[in-house]
């Protein structure tokens, strides 16, 4: 990488890591909607996956008593059992309408939320599961399957340390099912080990920022920054499926 690349690079490893630390997620459209401007996707995907694993592993002991498990447990039975749904449409449906689908829905949502929606009571089994389903499939098929865990828990009324707590124990299992499909694939070489080693300190120093700023914060006005940066999200979302 060339100076200037190598520059952007770590700035955009660092903001990608304090995001992750302030909201449990986001980091992984930061990284590859902006590695991707100066670096080949299949160097920049696997290398994302990478660094999100080491993020949770430094965030995880920080919040490993606040994740709600009895919702975890239901959303990832249903998000590894459906899968390879997501796998099979990915193989024969194309990718353009279903992201375009997921950026409307999920942008929907967090207008609702923002306007006061919320579920009255934390969702039983059934429902649960139905969602990790759901993350499955848009895991498989597109390979964004946080959109519903982050709608599901952050319209529930657990605390917003729990919700975002819960989201980094899912988004730490998913990404190591996904680091393990991409290996699979032939997909982690040692330029992605090159470059995520690269990427790694200013992403812990990042993480570590934002974990330290989320403390500091009033659980409402995290609330807040979430639906915004979920909104957000959606909106980058669709513009690349209808951009290419």
């Amino acid at each position: 990488m060339s100076p200037a690349t190598l520059i952007f690079a770590v700035a955009v490893a660092a903001a990608g890591g304090f995001v992750r630390g302030y909201s449990g997620f986001g980091s992984a459209l930061i990284w590859v909607s902006g590695l991707s401007f100066v670096l080949p996707p299949a160097l920049v995907i696997p290398a994302t996956y990478l660094l999100d694993i080491v993020a949770s592993g430094h965030l995880l002991p920080k919040v490993w008593k606040e994740i709600d498990w009895r919702s975890l447990r239901w959303l990832l039975l249903g998000t590894c059992a459906a899968t390879p749904a997501g796998v099979y449409l990915l193989a024969n449906a194309p990718a353009t309408p279903i992201r375009v689908a997921i950026s409307l829905v999920v942008f929907t949502s967090a207008v609702l939320m923002w306007r006061g929606f919320r579920l009255r009571a934390t969702p039983g089994p059934a429902p649960t599961v139905a969602t990790g389903c759901l993350c499955g499939v848009l895991n498989g098929a597109v390979g964004i399957g946080g959109p519903p865990a982050i709608l599901f828990y952050f319209s529930s009324p657990v605390a917003a340390a729990v919700s975002r707590a819960s989201l980094i124990g899912f988004i730490a299992v998913i990404d190591t099912v996904a680091i393990a499909a991409a290996a699979g694939q032939g997909l982690v070489t040692g330029d992605v080990f090159v470059l995520a080693g690269i990427l790694v300190l200013p992403t812990l120093a990042g993480n570590a920022l934002g974990h330290r700023s989320f403390i500091r914060t009033e659980p409402e006005t995290f609330r807040r920054f979430a639906l915004i940066f979920l909104a957000v999200l959606s909106v980058g979302l669709f513009l690349r499926a209808v951009l290419g």
